[in-house]
């Protein structure tokens, strides 16, 4: 099996958590994904991320990508998602791991971070904010809407529209069709609540409390939660370090090819 990538899942609170985890390291790296695990969880997705972050493996690290629980409760928190994620951690015998978290991801690894400090070692928080923005208001809301009238190509199209490079989307904007055609969810529901949380989550009072040496990457073209979130946390989190794409919005962890060995610079 390719760095020996396996599914899993877990039982929380009688709920369901699926991850993947592939490498073979001493070290852990957890990785927090985004909304869109809202439409798809980790489940059946561990050759393709173990082949696409594969340069972990590499570098010597077991890494862990942990989704939300299934069902997800109404009212669900970024908080409470850190909560479970913690308490993930733990039935998975990771007492201690660097921590990616990507756009919502980010916004949970910031409350695991001020909640449960002493499982972070490093933390990278990528083109994620401290809160929910106007611009993060204005897209999650519309996908919401989208959501709600069953339009899952509408929620694909956007997405790829917002989050990659205009030369990217040149390049692809002919097949970008074909992502509203694949992998619907059969409901909506666990999208609708974890985009909710997206739009309650403010963490802007706890960040100086983060002791965890901390990476801040944005895209300076970010269409979703805007760059200016990057540089917020930046400035709350004492020590941290930022890096702006200039030229990519919010798939700059997918576009910017020097991500991974970035990423591992600061984590080494």
């Amino acid at each position: 099996m390719l760095y020996n990538a396996h599914n899993g899942k877990l039982t929380l609170d009688g709920a369901t958590v699926h991850y993947l985890q592939f490498g073979k390291g001493d070290r852990h790296l957890i990785m927090i994904p985004g909304l869109g695990d809202g439409l798809k969880a980790a489940e059946g997705m561990a050759l393709p991320v173990a082949y696409q972050y594969r340069t972990f493996a590499k570098a010597g690290y077991t890494v862990t990508l942990i989704s939300r629980r299934e069902p997800l409760q109404e009212g669900c928190t970024t908080r409470d998602m850190a909560a479970d994620l913690a308490a993930c951690m733990d039935l998975l015998g990771i007492s201690q791991a660097d921590v990616l978290g990507v756009s919502q991801g980010g916004m949970i690894a910031q409350w695991l971070s001020i909640d449960h400090p002493e499982k972070v070692r490093r933390l990278v928080l990528a083109v994620t904010a401290p809160c929910c923005n106007a611009t993060v208001e204005d897209v999650v809301s519309r996908w919401m809407d989208m959501a709600r009238q069953d339009d899952y190509a509408a929620i694909m199209m956007d997405t790829a529209e917002k989050s990659y490079s205009e030369a990217y989307l040149k390049k692809n904007r002919l097949f970008l069709p074909l992502l509203g055609k694949v992998g619907k969810p059969k409901d909506f529901t666990r999208f609708l609540r974890m985009a909710e949380a997206c739009l309650t989550h403010d963490a802007s009072a706890h960040l100086g409390s983060i002791a965890a040496p901390t990476l801040v990457i944005g895209g300076g073209k970010d269409q979703i939660v805007g760059s200016e979130g990057s540089r917020e946390l930046h400035q709350a989190i004492e020590g941290s370090q930022l890096y702006l794409y200039p030229e990519y919005g919010h798939a700059a962890y997918e576009e910017g090819k020097d991500f991974g060995a970035r990423m591992l610079r600061f984590l080494k």
